[in-house]
């Protein structure tokens, strides 16, 4: 990676992978687009960005050309519990979007990144140590894009030569970006609310296990795998990634450890809870690690000071508390 082209540059992933980017290459090396321009904002203010509509093929293949990049990272899409909200438009923008975007990549000859997730296996999974290689039949709408989506790569890859790669990301949890309508989004959320009102409600239920993962170590994964060897790579579309998994009450008995007085309750959300409860619990991660490294630095305790140190220091500064 040289020069690349980020899309969906707005979000939680995208927010954070752009500002590393421009550190890593420079900021006339990364080019952030989203369908939305916010003002004040760092990402649309402190480098080039430009507006872009995925499903907009020739826009898409536009900008790449004017920029001349030599990678995509394809980051827009709609997530898991806002698509089951309006699945027809997370079909059309999901796909869509991908489908165009690798078409620029096979077009211009660019390497290729697009996330899958946990969410591309299904109720029928081995939900313990899930493996790289089983069955995935997914029962949301947001599921059925991803492993779509890794099919579709992966026969870009095959058929036309693109250097296409992915992770299967879990959930992802930040300072940075407030949630954004992810069913693992209490793990972010209930941060936020420990330190403005000392207690949450849930909208997972006790006991629910999902994979998680610090953002700090997903975009080190992005950043590694993009510039692996490709010899080593056997699986591209798409790599297990994790980090820890843990139930909800998990996460709040690590925030106790900080905050004492921090309380928790319940009110589960049947649409969100079906969701967890159809991904595993646990996902095996051996062939990312033996195939490119990959290697997270944060566990469940370390990640807590993290989230309450950098949280406090971002509301002092904002005036919240």
């Amino acid at each position: 990676m040289k020069k690349v082209l980020i899309t969906g540059a707005l979000g939680q992933i995208g927010s954070e992978l752009v500002a590393r980017l421009r550190n890593d290459l420079g900021l006339n090396n990364v080019i952030a687009t989203d369908v939305r321009q916010l003002e004040n904002n760092p990402i649309c203010e402190e480098g080039i960005f430009e507006k872009l509509d995925v499903k907009d093929y020739d826009k898409l293949k536009e900008l790449a050309q004017k920029y001349q990049v030599d990678t995509i990272v394809h980051l827009a899409a709609l997530l898991s519990a806002t698509a089951e909200k309006n699945p027809k438009f997370a079909w059309d923008l999901n796909m869509t979007g991908l489908m165009n975007a690798l078409e620029v990549a096979k077009e211009l000859k660019l390497k290729f990144f697009a996330p899958s997730s946990i969410a591309a296996y299904g109720p029928d999974a081995n939900p313990d140590n899930t493996p790289q290689d089983t069955v995935m039949h997914p029962t949301t709408m947001y599921g059925v894009t991803k492993v779509a989506g890794e099919l579709l790569e992966n026969y870009y890859y095959l058929k036309y030569g693109v250097d296409s790669r992915s992770v299967r990301f879990p959930g992802l949890i930040s300072y940075k970006v407030e949630p954004g309508g992810g069913t693992t989004d209490y793990a972010v959320d209930i941060y936020y609310q420990a330190i403005l009102t000392g207690k949450y409600e849930c909208y997972i239920a006790q006991g629910t296990k999902m994979d998680m993962m610090y953002m700090d170590d997903a975009i080190e994964a992005v950043v590694k795998l993009m510039n692996a060897d490709p010899e080593r790579l056997i699986h591209r579309n798409s790599f297990n990634i994790t980090a820890m998994s843990f139930a909800p009450e998990e996460v709040a008995a690590s925030i106790k450890k900080y905050i004492p007085n921090f309380e928790m309750t319940y009110k589960v959300d049947p649409v969100r809870q079906a969701i967890a409860e159809s991904w595993p619990n646990s996902i095996d991660d051996s062939c990312a690690k033996a195939e490119w490294d990959f290697s997270p630095q944060f566990d469940l305790d370390k990640m807590t000071q993290e989230m309450l140190t950098k949280l406090t220091k971002k509301f002092k500064a904002e005036g919240k508390i």
